[in-house]
């Protein structure tokens, strides 16, 4: 089968013109377009999938255009094994079952989700974090019967959907209701991981909140607070005209993501904060009038943003993450700030029923509470992974947001 496969010897290819930075590194990236073999089954209750529709998560694009700056120094290296065929959000056609399976056949349609817990691993007695449906934080990546890996395509043997089959655990598959296209189903992913830091990080009533980012995660988070939180005052930073558009369609005041000093004046003046300036620095807002930052973008300089805006107390949900970086965090201690991690999704509780994120967002759509559709705008064919990446590095020019490999 065909597969992009990551960890191989780089096929150079001269970028054209005045290239920017991530072109440049596209140009020298170490993936391939390569024959590989089929998927073969972990165990009995795995199955093989037959890609539909794949999505470029952010984390896959800042690894292909190596868009960091210490690669040495990253503890989730300790979880990863390579050669990888990224790829984890996922729309497929189940091809074929082991023997196992036995409540759902081939043909039928699926998302998949990508978390490699203790299921997938065949690890029993499943961990404390798997049994409470936070399979994200499973204690078990690197055990059982699967080389090390967080999820679908950071695991050697768990290859993902950037291919045209892989393979997936029996609970790693949610069936798709027939009248939900493709192009809305591929969302699913982005939207969970924002369903998941919202709804564990809500917002009070009538709060006034901050999305830094507004790529397709933070327009996702902007659908999830419209859905679930429609009394709060929202505004989003955003870094090119294409996201702002799409955030100002989802309810969101756009604030240009231009200079750091330019974020917070203009974002302490919408709130009613009330700035002061050290003798260096960025300013800060005390009182700031910000409640909830979720920020999409997690860089030294979003975070450092954020905690001169927030109110005392206030809360800064980190939900991206970028290479490491210092930054000045006085106002942290000295507003008692609530700093938090999210990471990913599984079971989440949605006005007061607990499922899986995706069946939350699978009936917020059918409900018409939830339409991102928009931000799905490039498809790309597998064998132009190079013009689907280059879109990303260039989203000023290509107007990208969310790109997905289309192998119908």
């Amino acid at each position: 089968m065909k597969a992009l496969v990551f960890g191989v010897e780089p096929e150079v290819d001269t970028p054209q013109g005045d290239a920017g930075r991530l072109t440049r590194n596209l140009a020298a990236t170490p993936m391939g377009l390569r024959e590989v073999d089929a998927p073969s089954l972990a165990g009995d209750d795995w199955m093989v999938l037959r890609t539909r529709l794949c999505g470029i998560c952010g984390s896959d694009a800042k690894q292909v255009l190596m868009d960091y700056e210490d690669e040495g120094d990253n503890a989730m290296t300790a979880l990863i094994s390579f050669p990888q065929v990224l790829g984890h959000e996922v729309v497929a056609t189940v091809e074929s079952v082991g023997p196992a399976v036995t409540d759902i056949g081939p043909g039928l349609r699926v998302l998949l989700y990508p978390s490699l817990g203790c299921g997938p691993r065949g690890i029993d007695p499943v961990c404390p974090a798997c049994t409470a449906g936070d399979f994200s934080l499973c204690h078990h990546f690197t055990d059982g019967r699967l080389t090390p890996g967080i999820h679908t395509g950071n695991s050697s043997d768990a290859t993902g959907g950037f291919a045209e089959f892989l393979p997936a655990h029996r609970s790693m598959v949610v069936p798709v209701p027939d009248d939900v296209d493709d192009e809305v189903a591929v969302l699913a992913d982005p939207f969970s991981v924002a369903l998941h830091a919202v709804t564990r990080n809500p917002p009070p009533t009538d709060a006034t909140v901050v999305v830094y980012g507004a790529g397709a995660l933070g327009l996702s988070t902007l659908a999830v607070l419209a859905a679930l939180y429609p009394s709060v005052r929202v505004a989003a930073v955003a870094r090119w005209d294409a996201q702002a558009r799409l955030a100002a369609g989802l309810g969101a005041e756009a604030v240009d993501a231009d200079e750091p000093l330019s974020v917070v004046e203009t974002l302490s003046d919408w709130s009613g904060g009330r700035l002061h300036h050290p003798w260096g620095g960025l300013p800060f807002a005390h009182p700031g009038g910000v409640d909830v930052v979720y920020d999409t973008v997690g860089s030294a300089e979003t975070m450092e943003v954020a905690i001169r805006l927030l109110a005392s107390r206030g809360t800064l949900a980190q939900m991206g993450v970028s290479s490491p970086a210092r930054f000045e965090w006085t106002p942290w201690y000295f507003k008692e700030l609530r700093l938090v991690g999210s990471n990913a999704f599984g079971v989440e509780e949605v006005e007061g029923e607990r499922r899986h994120a995706f069946e939350h967002y699978l009936d917020l759509v059918g409900d018409g509470r939830v339409d991102l559709r928009a931000m799905l705008t490039h498809t790309f064919p597998l064998d132009e992974w190079r013009s689907a990446f280059g879109a990303l590095a260039d989203q000023a020019g290509s107007g990208a947001v969310k790109v997905a490999f289309d192998l119908r």
